[in-house]
């Protein structure tokens, strides 16, 4: 018999983690949009060092769960595809990188176990 609640165990930071927002496409673009209001494909194509392809696939993504919006539009007689960040895309990116910290600092905390 116990004499009061069982203790549940600390969740692990990791169980925060967002698969969508985490994959590593995903989280470089919307840390390259946390940069800027917006930014044009090829920007984010070359800096991110994709293809056009595989691109298009992550804001597909990424479109569908809210967190960007893909523009396209011409500037003079040049297509351009533009790409923002909306407000759940900058709040999932921020969400995301306090949960990484959380893990660094208790990955840090822990010491060296070698």
């Amino acid at each position: 018999m116990t004499d009061g609640p069982v203790p549940q165990p600390e969740r692990h930071p990791t169980h925060g983690l967002d698969d969508t927002v985490h994959q590593r496409a995903r989280l470089g673009i919307l840390a390259v949009l946390h940069e800027s209001a917006k930014v044009d494909f090829t920007f984010l194509r070359d800096t991110l060092d994709l293809t056009a392809g595989n691109l298009s696939r992550h804001l597909q993504v990424l479109e569908e769960a809210g967190l960007v919006v893909v523009d396209k539009g011409y500037e003079g007689r040049r297509a351009r595809t533009w790409v923002r960040s909306t407000k759940a895309g900058h709040d999932a990116f921020r969400a995301e990188i306090d949960r990484l910290k959380e893990l660094i600092r208790r990955v840090d905390g822990a010491g060296d176990l070698s």
